[in-house]
């Protein structure tokens, strides 16, 4: 009789509490859903068969993981609504006859339920859509498949493991919080109201020091590299501000505007500040966790879609034509003895041999070498790199020399230098001194920065930043590098950098047709390169690295890069948006069961629907777009940190980034007051019934 006493007494306790279940039990199936979706595309062989199928497959393996750790913190944190609210109930159960033992049975009978109305709805959306997920993913990286619906065992074996683990420690802690609290507790529960927060100036000063910290980490960082390694230290310190300014921020709120006695003592304004003072630590953790979750869905949709709509402009900066060709070597005279006209002369002849003909021709030659910029000296030993406590690759430069002649030639300018003149120019970093030299040689005035020139491959994906320098005389500039790099000591050497200069010749052409010829002409030059590299293995004993490639090619692997990034951007984002909805929605529903009593007794007094509605409104203009306003500030100072971050990817689109951020905020701002609205209603349903209860 026990073993249907217990799930009858459970399954009332769900009923009678939908308000609050319902949500919970939604909350608890998408995100296995979503976990699920996200484990099927990691073990997809649909996804592998693609082109960088298994960096698909890692992206979404590192996005099941992401949700598993949320999941597991956002359902504690429902859990933690739900288990308030029973706790009232099962202290009268206690009262009426119930032991903690038997209230335990209760518990675990609800925890085997919701789990199973969970798992069986979370399971069954998640399969319906795993093949819808995974065709919106092939949509995205540009490929397409068949549509056969299956389940992968081991996602459904994982999904079923990581949520019975979760649920089991759900009921560990609602077992651990009844057993511990007597029956008065439990049934004043819901009526206990919170003390200040002690110190809240010195929380409050701490929260501001620690986001200015993080916001000047943020606009203070100069390259990609140094943006990349404290990206997660800002963020850690933005989420612990937050929390602080939120906590130590309402209080400090509500006491002002209980010391302005002309907006205090107005009905609207008197109940919603007197409620929120009633509540002030989880009403600014509530807040706190809004505004984090606004922040990091704004920031990874900005990002992610900047990405995805600029990836064509990446694949063209590390493609500059639709053909292109890099002999790369360390010795400079290999360059002239005939192997960049016997690869021009393939190139041309594998385009004509398919009826094509070679557009927008680039063709020039330069020498790199790669160092650290202090003081106007490029400094390449490593006793000079220590006394500038140059010790990371954040520190270090790209710089590819060009002769004048050959960027006029390419450019299609005019432009003129002294002999101890040079221009520059820099991608992802500022170079701001006057004069330019390689440390122990000529000094070279900066006569201008141009804006663009043609990028090379191995600049447009690096993660240093890099500097172009145009000079008069290139044979000059080499001769006296080479002098100053062999009278380095060996052992001054820093691991990071080369002894010597690298020398590149860069030819490519763009074609008027369709990918699939490109691919035709990329594979029958790819052909004769090979077989013209067996014939000249090199000159004077040093071996030449050809690479070539094309944008048609490498279509497919970029899109798969960008497009299951985008794709994981989105499901994170619709993730993050549901828990910020729940957390709304939860803190309606239970401040409403809170405040009831107390509108109860107004309403007694002569308190209209009117004034309740009022009082309402205020609190909402009070503290409720604060969160929204604060996520908008961190976007904002984010900023310049994301535009680093993606430069990391190819992306050079400043414009693009601020649209895709703006567009992002808006459509979230006007979702924001929208979930707002309609949780606002369930709390005045609430609060304005009281009296008929």
């Amino acid at each position: 009789m026990k073993m249907t006493f217990y799930p009858k007494m459970a399954w009332m306790g769900i009923r009678k509490n939908s308000r609050m279940y319902v949500p919970y039990l939604l909350t608890c199936a998408g995100m296995i859903a979503m976990y699920y979706i996200m484990a099927f595309l990691a073990f997809s062989n649909v996804l592998l068969k693609v082109e960088g199928g298994e960096i698909l497959n890692s992206i979404m393996g590192l996005g099941s993981i992401v949700i598993g750790v949320f999941a597991l913190i956002f359902l504690f944190y429902t859990n933690s609504f739900l288990i308030r609210r029973r706790k009232k109930e099962f202290g009268l159960y206690n009262i009426l006859g119930m032991g903690k033992a038997n209230l335990a049975h209760v518990l675990i009978w609800e925890n085997v339920m919701s789990f199973l109305i969970s798992l069986g709805g979370g399971l069954t959306v998640g399969i319906l859509l795993s093949k819808f997920s995974e065709l919106c993913l092939l949509k995205l990286v540009h490929m397409e498949t068949g549509f056969s619906m299956q389940i992968d065992w081991e996602a459904l074996c994982r999904t079923v493991t990581l949520f019975a683990v979760i649920f089991l420690l759900l009921l560990l802690n609602a077992l651990r919080q009844v057993r511990l609290a007597n029956p008065i507790e439990l049934l004043h529960s819901e009526q206990v109201g919170e003390k200040p927060p002690r110190a809240n100036w010195i929380l409050a000063i701490a929260g501001a020091v620690i986001l200015a910290g993080a916001y000047y980490i943020a606009v203070s960082i100069e390259d990609p590299i140094t943006a990349m390694l404290w990206f997660f230290v800002a963020v850690v310190m933005v989420i612990i501000a937050t929390y602080l300014l939120f906590i130590a921020g309402s209080v400090t709120l509500c006491r002002i505007l209980q010391r302005k006695k002309k907006y205090y003592y107005k009905t609207q304004h008197f109940i919603s500040v007197s409620s929120m003072m009633y509540r002030m630590k989880r009403n600014g953790a509530g807040l706190a966790s809004i505004c984090i979750l606004g922040t990091m869905v704004l920031v990874m949709l900005s990002s992610t879609i900047c990405m995805y709509v600029g990836a064509e402009d990446a694949l063209r900066g590390q493609y500059p034509r639709n053909i292109n060709i890099t002999v790369a070597t360390y010795d400079q005279a290999g360059l002239e003895s005939g192997i960049c006209e016997d690869l021009t002369g393939q190139a041309e002849d594998a385009a004509k041999a398919l009826g094509q003909k070679p557009e927008n021709v680039i063709d020039y030659k330069t020498a790199a070498i790669a160092g650290s910029i202090n003081e106007g000296q490029i400094s390449l030993s490593k006793t000079t790199l220590e006394q500038y406590q140059v010790d990371s690759y954040s520190d270090l430069w790209q710089f590819f020399v060009v002769s004048l002649d050959q960027y006029n030639r390419v450019m299609g300018t005019k432009e003129t230098l002294k002999e101890d003149e040079a221009m520059i120019c820099t991608i992802k970093a500022d170079y701001k001194e006057d004069t330019i030299a390689v440390e122990g040689g000529k000094t070279y005035k900066i006569k201008k920065e141009v804006e663009q020139f043609v990028p090379l491959a191995s600049d447009a994906m690096s993660i240093f930043a890099s500097m172009f320098l145009i000079v008069p005389d290139f044979d000059a500039w080499t001769q006296e590098t080479e002098a100053l790099l062999a009278a380095i000591p060996p052992e001054e050497f820093s691991l990071m950098l080369d002894r010597k200069i690298q020398y590149c010749w860069i030819y490519g052409y763009d074609l008027d047709c369709e990918d699939e010829i490109q691919n035709q002409i990329i594979a029958g030059l790819k052909n004769s390169i090979e077989t013209y590299k067996g014939q000249h293995p090199g000159t004077n004993g040093e071996v030449f690295e050809i690479y070539s490639g094309g944008v048609a090619t490498a279509r497919e692997s970029f899109y798969t890069l960008y497009g299951g990034i985008f794709f994981l951007g989105i499901m994170l984002g619709i993730v993050f948006v549901f828990a910020a909805v729940l957390i709304v929605y939860y803190k309606q529903i239970s401040e409403g069961y809170e405040d009831q009593s107390r509108f109860e007794i107004m309403q007694k007094v002569g308190m209209t629907k009117r004034e309740i509605r009022k009082s309402i409104n205020s609190q909402m203009l009070t503290v409720f777009f604060l969160p929204l306003v604060t996520a908008g500030v961190h976007l904002a100072f984010a900023f310049p940190l994301i535009y680093k971050l993606i430069q990391l990817f190819g992306i050079d689109n400043l414009q693009l980034l601020i649209c895709a951020a703006g567009i992002c905020f808006v459509i979230f701002g006007l979702f924001y007051v929208l979930v707002y609205r309609l949780t606002s209603e369930a709390y005045y349903s609430i609060v304005s019934g009281a009296r008929e209860r």
